[in-house]
C-alpha cells in the first residue's frame, strides 16, 4: 500500500500549528495528521484489534500511506508485511501498538529510534491491573515516553478519528462520515468517547476529532483540549473526565479554550456521594470534588453535564448556534399545553420569556386579529388552523424582534418528506443565518431520528434541534451562562504581605496534631487581615473571671484544644456569660466536661471571648481539593450550615472582584445587602474575609486541608471571625518542614 495516496502533510486544507503554538500542540498535530502510520502486532487472528483497525483504515482511505509489522509474516491482509521498522520504506511516522504488554516499551524505544514522532498503544495489561508486574510495566512505559518524547495515547485505548486524514485508528465498525466536522471527542474510556460520536452523527452533527487516551501514560486529556482549542475546524470540545490529575494543565486549556470562543462541555466523574472524600471540618465535607469541579472550571468556560443526554443537547445548541446576546426568551407553539410545558420547564431553571416590543406585539395582534391573546410564549395554533401563514409570519416578528435573544419554536423535524414543513424549516434556517440569534427547535419527547431526517438536518446548518424538552433548557442556559462569561479570567495571585507568610510558616512549624487550635488558627486569620474577636486564653477560673471583665460581658467560654474539631458538639461552649461568677462557672463547667471524653483530649485551656452582636451568622471557608487544588467557600453560617446549604465555591486566590461575585451568588448575599427593609450589613469585612482566607490556602501549598471560620458574624459596623479551625494536611507539612 506504499505510495497509495498523498500523504497527510499535503492533504488539501490541512490545518498547521504557528510557531507561535505550544509544543504540545504541535505533538499532537504530528498524531492527528501523520504521513503514516505502522500497524506493530499484525496478525490475521479472525477478529482481532488490529485486523479491525487495518479494515478501517483501508474502508475510509487514509490519506498516508499503511505499513503493517509482524516478523513472522511476508504478507498479511493482502500487502507485503514488514519485519521491523528498518525494513520499512520509509520512516515510521505514527505507529500502532498491539502487541503483548511485556513487548510493548521494546517496540516504543525502537519506534523512537527509527524516526517515529507518534504512538497509539491498544495493548492493555498496565495501571489498570493491580499486580506488581503490570504496575511495574506501566512505570517502565512511562519513563520511555519521557525519555523518547514520543506523542503517546494509551496504553489501554480504542483509537482515534482525525476526519479530515480519514485516519480511523478504532475498532468501531460502525458507518463514520469523514469530514471536518466542528465537534472534537476525548476520554479516558473508549466505550463512552465512541457513543458520544455515534449519538452526534446519528443526529446530524459531525465530529472531526475522537481521541480515546486509556491510561494516559502519555498524553492526557487536557492537553488534547488544548489543541483542539488552537485548531480553527473545532467549534466545541467534549470531553469525558475520570479524574483531573494536573489542576495547573487542566486550568491552562480550559482558558486556553475560552479564549478562542470554544465551550468545553465535560462529562465528569464523581458527582455522587459516595465518590466524596470525608473531611474533618464542615468546609471539607460541603465542598466535594463535584462542587469544587464546577466552581473552579465554569468560571473557565467549562459546561459540566449530568449525563450523556443532557451532553448531546449541549453540543447540539453550541454547534448550531450563535450566542446570544442575553437571557430574552421567546417562543412560538400551536398547542396551549405544550405553551405551558414550555412555561414550567424554563421557570423551573430560572429562565422566563421577555416582554415583546411593542412594535412586535402590535404586529402580532393586528396578525391574529380582534379578541386574541397576544402572551410570550405565542400560543398560535387556532389562529394559525384559520390561516396557516399566521404560524411562519408569528416566527418572523419573533426572530426580528429587538427585545429577544433566543427563539424557541415547540417543533420537531419530519420523519419522512413533507413539502410544507421542509419548505418552512429552510425559511427558519435561512431567517436565523440572517438574523445571528439563536433559533432552536424542541421536540418535547425524544424521538429517533430516520435517515431521512438526518439528512434534512444536515442541510439545516444554522437552527438548532434538540429533544427532550428538559434536556433542551438545560443546555439553553448553559448557553445563556456561557455567553455571560468574560472572554478571558486574569490570573489572579496572592495578595499577601511577607510578615503575614512568615506568621503562616511559624505556625505550621509549631503545629502538634491534626488541626490547629482555635488560638493558632485565629492568629493565622488575624495576620491575614480577618478581623477576629477580643480574646484570651486562660488556665484557671479565676483567671477566667478577671479577663472578661476586661473584655466586657457578655462574654464566651469555649474549649482549647488540637484534639476537639467541634466544640458545640461535647459541650466545649458557654454563651451568654453575663459576670464573673457565672464566668467562674463556666471555665470550671467545660474543664470537667473535657476530662470526662474518651481518649483523654489535651487542654490547652479556655478562651474567654467577646461574644458580638449578630446580625447575620455567615460562614467563610476553605478546601484543599484532591483534583482542582484550593477551594474558597462562602454562605450561610451557623449550626444549621449542613440543612442550609446556601453556600457558592470558587478557586482560590481571589480578589475583591470576585469576592463580590461569590458573594452574589448566595442567599446570605442578598440578607448581606439588606432584604425585606432591613439595613445593609458591613459587607467590606466580608470581602476582605474572604480574599484573606483564599491567600492564606493559596500560599499555604498541600500543607493546609481546610479551613472553617463558623460563623464570621455580621452587623452593621463590622464582621468578626469568632470561631476557627484549621485541618492540617500533616504529611504535606512535614514534607515541607524537611526542606
Amino acid at each position: 500500500m506504499e505510495g497509495r495516496s498523498k500523504s497527510a502533510s499535503q492533504s488539501a486544507g490541512t490545518w498547521s500549528p504557528a510557531s507561535k503554538d505550544s509544543d504540545t500542540v504541535k505533538r499532537i498535530h504530528a498524531m492527528l495528521h501523520p504521513r503514516n502510520i505502522v500497524v506493530v502486532g499484525a496478525t490475521d487472528k479472525p477478529g482481532n484489534y488490529a485486523e479491525r483497525i487495518w479494515n478501517n483504515l483501508v474502508k475510509y482511505r487514509f490519506r498516508g500511506d499503511l505499513y503493517p509489522v509482524n516478523a513472522k509474516r511476508e504478507s498479511i491482509w493482502g500487502v507485503p508485511c514488514f519485519k521491523d521498522f528498518a525494513s520499512l520504506p520509509d520512516k515510521p511516522d505514527h505507529v500502532l501498538v498491539l502487541v503483548p504488554a511485556r513487548f510493548v516499551v521494546q517496540v516504543m524505544r525502537e519506534a523512537a529510534a527509527a524516526g517515529a514522532r507518534s504512538a497509539t498503544i491498544v495493548t492493555s495489561g498496565f495501571s489498570e491491573l493491580q499486580d506488581a508486574e503490570s504496575q511495574r510495566l506501566a512505570v517502565e512505559l512511562a519513563g520511555v515516553i519521557r525519555e523518547t518524547g514520543l506523542a503517546v495515547t494509551g496504553p489501554n485505548c480504542l483509537g482515534n478519528l482525525s476526519a479530515s486524514e480519514n485516519l480511523f485508528t478504532n475498532i468501531d465498525d460502525r458507518i463514520v462520515t469523514m469530514g471536518k466536522g466542528p465537534v472534537a471527542i476525548v476520554g479516558q474510556s473508549g466505550a463512552i468517547v465512541m457513543s458520544i460520536r455515534q449519538t452526534l452523527e446519528d443526529r446530524g452533527v459531525g465530529v472531526g476529532y475522537m481521541v480515546t487516551t486509556g491510561n494516559e501514560a502519555g498524553l492526557e486529556t487536557p492537553e488534547f483540549m488544548e489543541y483542539f482549542a488552537a485548531d480553527p475546524s473545532v467549534r466545541a470540545i467534549v470531553v469525558y473526565l475520570e479524574g483531573v490529575r494536573n489542576t495547573k494543565v487542566f486550568r491552562a486549556a480550559c482558558k486556553a479554550a475560552r479564549a478562542a470562543g470554544k465551550p468545553v462541555i465535560a462529562l465528569k466523574l464523581g458527582a455522587s456521594e459516595g465518590g466524596r472524600a470525608a473531611a474533618m471540618a464542615h468546609t471539607g465535607a460541603l465542598a466535594g470534588s463535584i462542587e469544587s469541579f464546577d466552581a473552579i472550571s465554569t468560571r473557565e468556560g467549562v459546561i459540566r453535564a449530568r449525563g450523556l443526554d443532557e451532553l448531546i443537547e449541549m453540543t447540539e445548541c453550541f454547534v448550531h448556534a450563535h450566542l446570544p446576546k442575553g437571557p430574552r426568551l421567546a417562543a412560538v407553539s400551536l398547542s396551549g399545553g405544550k405553551r405551558g410545558l414550555l412555561i414550567d420547564a424554563f421557570s423551573a431553571e430560572g429562565l422566563s420569556f421577555a416582554d415583546l416590543s411593542k412594535d412586535a406585539s402590535g404586529k402580532l395582534a393586528k396578525m391574529l386579529g380582534p379578541g386574541s391573546i397576544v402572551g410570550n410564549p405565542l400560543d398560535a395554533g387556532f389562529a394559525a388552523v384559520v390561516d396557516p401563514s399566521v404560524y411562519m409570519q408569528s416566527i418572523k416578528i419573533m426572530i426580528e424582534d429587538p427585545d429577544t435573544d433566543i427563539v424557541i419554536i415547540d417543533a420537531e423535524l419530519p420523519k419522512a418528506p413533507h413539502e410544507l414543513r421542509e419548505r418552512n424549516l429552510r425559511i427558519v434556517n435561512d431567517m436565523a443565518g440572517a438574523a445571528s440569534k439563536p433559533v432552536i427547535y424542541i421536540s418535547a419527547m425524544s424521538i429517533g431520528f430516520t435517515d431521512f431526517m438526518k439528512e434534512l438536518r444536515l442541510s439545516l446548518p444554522n437552527i438548532v434541534v434538540t429533544q427532550g424538552l428538559d434536556r433542551a433548557v438545560i443546555a439553553i442556559k448553559a448557553m445563556i451562562g456561557y455567553a455571560s462569561l468574560r472572554k478571558e479570567v486574569p490570573d489572579v495571585l496572592s495578595s499577601s504581605s511577607s510578615s503575614a507568610r512568615a506568621t503562616l510558616e511559624r505556625v505550621l512549624k509549631s503545629a502538634k496534631g491534626a488541626a490547629l487550635d482555635e488560638v493558632a488558627s485565629k492568629k493565622l486569620l488575624k495576620a491575614y487581615g480577618i478581623p477576629v474577636s477580643k480574646e484570651e486564653i486562660v488556665q484557671d477560673a479565676a483567671s477566667a473571671a478577671k479577663i472578661a471583665k476586661k473584655i466586657g460581658f457578655p462574654v464566651v467560654a469555649k474549649i482549647v484544644s488540637e484534639d476537639i474539631l467541634h466544640k458545640s458538639d461535647i459541650g466545649g461552649v458557654v454563651l451568654n456569660i453575663k459576670n464573673a461568677a457565672e464566668a467562674k462557672k463556666a471555665f470550671n463547667d467545660i474543664t470537667a466536661r473535657v476530662k470526662k471524653l474518651k481518649g483523654k483530649p489535651r487542654i490547652e485551656g479556655i478562651l474567654i471571648a467577646q461574644q458580638v452582636k449578630a446580625d447575620l451568622e455567615l460562614v467563610v471557608g476553605a478546601s484543599l481539593d484532591a483534583e482542582m487544588g484550593p477551594v474558597i467557600l462562602f454562605g450561610s453560617g451557623g449550626v444549621d450550615i449542613e440543612l442550609m446549604k446556601d453556600v457558592a465555591l470558587a478557586g482560590a486566590p481571589l480578589d475583591a472582584n470576585d469576592a463580590r461575585e461569590l458573594i452574589d451568588r448566595t442567599k446570605a448575599g442578598v440578607k448581606l445587602r439588606g432584604y425585606r427593609g432591613k439595613p445593609a450589613l458591613h459587607e467590606p469585612s466580608v470581602s476582605k474575609a474572604i480574599v484573606g482566607l483564599s491567600n492564606l490556602i493559596a500560599d499555604a501549598g498541600q500543607r493546609i486541608a481546610s479551613i472553617d471560620v463558623n460563623p464570621f458574624l455580621v452587623n452593621t459596623k463590622t464582621g468578626v471571625a469568632v470561631d476557627a479551625l484549621i485541618v492540617l494536611n500533616n504529611d504535606a507539612s512535614k514534607s515541607a518542614a524537611g526542606h
